[in-house]
């Protein structure tokens, strides 16, 4: 599987990290500890198109958002975390 980066263009997925789904940036609040739980423990393991956060740890550092078919292993779209979450 093969990423384009923004910034370096297109590396191995073997460059990049893993850090998770789309909820990354839906944090809950302090204080309840319900949905800390899930937040931290429960994840669904969906099969189709997903959204996630990628770290490029051998090549620029960037925080990416990955669209993919995990089905597929298809990569849809790659856009700086930067981009999203501002």
């Amino acid at each position: 599987m093969r990423i384009n980066c923004p910034i370096c263009g297109a590396r191995d997925r073997r460059e990049f990290y893993y850090m998770g789904a789309d909820d990354f940036l839906d944090r809950p609040e302090a204080g309840d500890q319900d949905a800390m739980h899930r937040y931290l423990h429960i994840r669904e393991n969906p099969a189709g198109v997903t959204r996630d956060l990628w770290h490029h740890e051998a090549g620029c550092a960037s925080w990416l958002v990955v669209d993919r078919n995990v089905s597929t292993h298809e990569i849809l779209g790659v856009t700086l975390a930067s981009k999203v979450a501002s």
